[in-house]
């Protein structure tokens, strides 16, 4: 029997789209998304993390300033309910990723505990 991984990835992929998880996490998006100056904050937050992600990786470290608004940023995004609601609904969808991950990969954790 051939086995295509790419066709059980994608029947995967569109199983997520039906968990509970992810549709919690959808609807608390679009909620955030109905505010529009909680949008700009929260993009702002995902560009701010990016580019210090990106400096990282290339060697660099963060200015004292770059550091200084990134908690500033931070700090107000955490105080916004409806960002708080959907960074609660994000971490369970990666749960839900880490324990299907943990299930994909148990064939490779098996194969090292030989």
């Amino acid at each position: 029997m051939v086995v295509n991984i790419y066709d059980s990835a994608n029947q995967m992929e569109r199983d997520l789209r039906s968990t509970q998880e992810f549709i919690a996490l959808k609807e608390a998006y679009e909620t955030m998304k109905q505010d529009a100056a909680t949008f700009k904050m929260f993009r702002d937050f995902q560009n701010m993390q990016i580019q210090l992600q990106q400096k990282q990786y290339q060697g660099q470290q963060p200015s004292e300033d770059e550091i200084k608004n990134a908690q500033e940023l931070a700090g107000k995004v955490g105080e916004v309910d409806s960002i708080k609601q959907l960074m609660e609904k994000e971490k369970a969808v990666d749960q839900l990723l880490s324990e299907v991950n943990n299930v994909i990969t148990k064939p490779i954790q098996e194969l090292y505990q030989e």
